[in-house]
């Protein structure tokens, strides 16, 4: 196998004269979108008038993949496990030249192939979010019905699915502020469905450090914040079990999530930008409920891009963990959510693309330390 990473086609490894024949290797993981994997192979002809590769069984559609990352001295990763949905063909007289690009997603593509009308009844959305992983022989996680929904009673507001099962929970997912996704355990074929908040009150997975130069693990970011999102809901409605002139509250300004570093939002941009939200409940708490998942998508408006070698930060980046970021100034440097990674193998390297987001900032610089104008460093 290839010394940075291993594939498996429909459960078994790849015998090891495939690796001398990819010539380009991604996986993209992302907290909001479906995990995704490109690779490239060469085509020639096998001898008989017909083509390599194109009519390889292992290749074919809703053919299983998975991608193991490997690191020495560190435990694997399986960052990929799907299925192969698209082939595109280049071909050259003589066959010179010819390639063949392998496309593909993760599993939770089997949960958009039917459009539903059902009803669910007397269950919380995390209830729901477990029983529609489950019909797909998917795990759920043990985190599914934290900070979950009141339950759906016939007598308030049942839960009406229109769309696909994959739509329907991402739906559900984004007003409860959480991440809907399905990625593989550490074992290529077991999967987890994730139905829950992001985790940012852990300890940092890795840590990558930009300065001083002689401790530096990666070489540059691009960081950038968006002082326009909102920080404040006013949240109201009537409701069925109330006959109140002035219905539920469920105004807030705190999302509910832990803070990564100590200046949210509304304390950097200095003046609260409040929205109106109204939503079909139940009850005040549900209502809150809307308006905190608001906030926290919302909430992410620091961001920070780069590029990592595995080999030189000594581990491989995962979506949904936390990292720290050393030496970019007091105000970018601290925590940051992984929101996406871009794997790029060779048979010698692993570069790593990512996306950091978090929902604070660091403490303005004083004008004695220097700074400019702004605060920033």
């Amino acid at each position: 196998m290839a010394g940075t990473f291993q594939i498996l086609l429909n459960g078994q490894p790849v015998e090891d004269d495939f690796y001398t024949k990819v010539t380009t290797l991604e996986v993209e993981e992302n907290l909001d979108m479906p995990g995704a994997f490109l690779m490239k192979l060469p085509v020639t002809t096998d001898g008989s008038g017909d083509l390599t590769m194109v009519n390889d069984a292992r290749l074919q559609p809703l053919a299983t993949v998975a991608i193991v990352a490997k690191q020495e001295n560190n435990p694997d990763e399986c960052i990929f496990d799907g299925l192969v949905l698209s082939q595109r063909l280049h071909l050259e007289t003589g066959a010179v030249s010819s390639t063949v690009d392998v496309w593909g997603q993760d599993v939770s593509w089997l949960m958009n192939l039917e459009e539903k009308t059902k009803e669910w009844v007397d269950v919380t959305d995390g209830n729901v979010a477990n029983a529609i992983f489950s019909d797909y022989g998917i795990t759920p996680a043990s985190e599914n019905t934290d900070e979950d929904s009141a339950s759906h009673t016939e007598s308030g507001h049942s839960l009406m699915q229109r769309g696909t099962d994959i739509q329907f929970l991402r739906q559900l997912a984004r007003r409860n502020g959480k991440i809907c996704r399905v990625a593989c355990t550490d074992t290529p074929g077991q999967r987890t469905g994730y139905f829950a908040r992001p985790a940012v009150d852990g300890d940092p997975a890795v840590t990558i450090t930009l300065n001083p130069s002689t401790d530096a693990t990666i070489s540059a970011l691009d960081l950038e914040w968006d002082a326009t999102r909102p920080t404040a809901v006013k949240a109201r409605q009537a409701l069925f079990n109330d006959s109140s002139a002035d219905g539920a509250s469920g105004d807030t300004s705190d999302s509910g999530l832990d803070a990564l570093d100590e200046r949210k939002l509304g304390d950097f941009a200095g003046k609260a930008n409040t929205v109106m939200l109204t939503a079909p409940v139940d009850d005040a708490g549900e209502l809150t409920m809307r308006a905190q998942s608001l906030l926290i998508e919302s909430g992410w408006f620091a961001k920070c891009e780069g590029e990592a070698d595995a080999s030189r930060i000594k581990t491989v980046l995962r979506v949904g963990t936390v990292v720290q970021l050393d030496g970019a100034g007091s105000v970018n440097s601290g925590k940051y959510l992984v929101w996406s990674v871009r794997h790029a193998f060779t048979q010698d390297a692993h570069k790593m693309k990512f996306v950091l987001v978090r929902n604070a900032v660091g403490p303005a610089v004083s004008a004695a330390a220097g700074g400019l104008p702004g605060g920033l460093p």
